[in-house]
């Protein structure tokens, strides 16, 4: 199958930024909203694909509205559980706690949260129904994953990239039974 582009889109800023929101469903702020519309702007897409929480479904709301395109929310591109740790200001965390899950996030899950390796497989899932020019507005560890699967990187790779809230990572991308990507842009 031929390539096309696949962008993934981080949420605009929440109301709250700062938090560890893993699952909780904040919105986001308005004015960050418009930041991830006028960015979409530049792109071109088929559809808009967003995790189910608002802060994410609400602007592609927006942007599917602004460019008459399909909409549909998939709660596999929810960010990763941050179990007893949602909610939280990482500062109030317990520090070596928070250090062995950045370290290695599959081996030392959030407490009652999920491994990496499960984000993994959600983000590998939802990547297999695409397949046409498509938007993804989600949050930055599921971003992540896909990058991890689709070009190959290590979790330390992709955690290296800079994903503040709005960034826009453009990718090549080819699917099928091994779907593969190449980065070919980042606006922040």
């Amino acid at each position: 199958m031929s390539s096309f582009g696949l962008h993934l889109m981080r949420h605009g800023a929440p109301q709250t930024p700062g938090l560890l929101l893993g699952h909780i469903d904040a919105p986001a702020d308005p004015a960050a909203m418009q930041l991830c519309v006028e960015r979409a702007r530049a792109i071109d897409l088929a559809q808009i694909i967003s995790s189910d929480l608002s802060r994410a479904s609400s602007p592609a709301a927006m942007i599917a509205a602004e460019r008459s395109c399909a909409h549909s929310s998939d709660p596999r591109w929810r960010e990763l559980h941050f179990g007893e740790w949602e909610g939280a200001d990482p500062a109030t965390l317990p520090a070596s706690d928070t250090a062995r899950f950045w370290d290695a996030p599959d081996d030392n899950p959030p407490p009652g949260g999920e491994r990496w390796s499960d984000l993994c497989h959600r983000v590998q899932s939802a990547l297999a129904t695409i397949d046409q020019p498509t938007l993804v507005i989600s949050h930055a560890g599921a971003m992540r994953a896909a990058v991890t699967l689709l070009c190959g990187l290590s979790y330390g790779q992709a955690w290296a990239i800079d994903l503040p809230y709005a960034a826009l990572l453009s990718l090549r991308f080819w699917p099928g039974d091994r779907p593969s990507a190449q980065i070919t842009g980042l606006v922040t």
